[in-house]
């Protein structure tokens, strides 16, 4: 019996269960990732475990972004359509030269409307460009099924069924998640590699509701708050056979400490990365030139390690 336990273990652990070989890593996606709390999460879990590891995480997500290179009509009131990833794709792997990308794409990329087999298949056929792309670059590409859109906490603004135009969201716009989550999950049988989080959310979601029906990750009904980023690092975490606490910060003694060391240096170095690469989205804070960024936070990466060692 405690061989057959011992092997069901040994089964049920991720395939990788290890920190990626790659040393430079690129996190792509929208708001949601440029916003980066769990990618800071992953980074911390990171260096706390591996403090001997040199792994370059780059932030370039990019608020408003669509890989399918859609746009609502009057999206910023109508100050400017989406920006689509494939404008700054090729920047983006020349310039920051990749061996692992993370991709997070879905929320923006039904434009908040019904489902329909022509937006459906700009999500597939963009994504599928994204995959060709990266793995033409020589790099290695894994994808984030898309968070949950949650209407509960918006309801005043959200739109029912059957309208001709939806200048606020559908109220039903998760279900166009859900097919867009099933299709990626779909694409490994391709050999796609692609790490489920919208499944675990929609799942943690209904859990909490049956105890707190006011209960909600996102209070605009699209950005998650800490526990939603929380549960987005889960699967990259659990992958790489790593965990964090609750709250997101490595299980060390000095873990608050090493997170708040990986939050400083991330804060420099996304709107640096932006700038350098370069994008067609307005309101968006140029970075310092991105030498000076890197020196800056090379600081922030050396004391984290060096909280490890305490």
């Amino acid at each position: 019996m405690r061989f057959l336990l011992l092997v069901t273990a040994f089964l049920l652990q991720p395939a990788d269960a290890g920190p990626p070989a790659e040393t430079r890593i690129v996190f792509l996606g929208d708001s949601i990732t440029q916003s980066g709390a769990y990618i800071e999460f992953i980074e911390a879990a990171l260096i706390a475990k591996h403090p001997e590891l040199r792994h370059v995480i780059i932030p370039l997500g990019l608020s408003s972004e669509t890989v399918s290179g859609l746009s609502e009509p009057g999206h910023a009131d109508g100050k400017f359509p989406r920006p689509s990833l494939h404008e700054r794709l090729d920047r983006v792997l020349q310039k920051a030269r990749p061996g692992l990308v993370l991709a997070c794409y879905g929320m923006n990329d039904g434009i908040y409307f019904p489902d329909s087999a022509e937006r459906r298949g700009a999500f597939h056929a963009g994504m599928t460009k994204l995959h060709d792309k990266v793995i033409a670059s020589g790099a290695r590409i894994i994808h984030l099924t898309p968070p949950v859109f949650d209407p509960l906490p918006i309801q005043s603004r959200v739109l029912p069924d059957g309208l001709d135009s939806y200048p606020q969201p559908w109220q039903g716009y998760n279900q166009v998640l859900d097919s867009y989550a099933s299709w990626l999950l779909g694409q490994r049988k391709d050999g796609w590699e692609v790490l489920d989080i919208h499944g675990p959310m929609n799942a943690a979601l209904a859990g909490q509701r049956k105890k707190d029906p006011t209960f909600t990750f996102s209070a605009d009904g699209v950005h998650p708050g800490r526990e939603g980023h929380v549960l987005m690092a889960k699967s990259v975490l659990e992958t790489w056979g790593l965990t964090v606490q609750a709250d997101g910060t490595p299980g060390h003694p000095n873990g608050s400490d090493i997170l708040a060391a990986v939050v400083a240096k991330q804060s420099l170095l996304r709107p640096a990365w932006l700038s350098y690469v370069g994008h067609l989205r307005p309101g968006i804070k140029p970075g310092l030139p991105l030498p000076a960024a890197e020196a800056q936070a090379r600081a922030f990466d050396e004391e984290a390690r060096r909280l490890t060692r305490r």
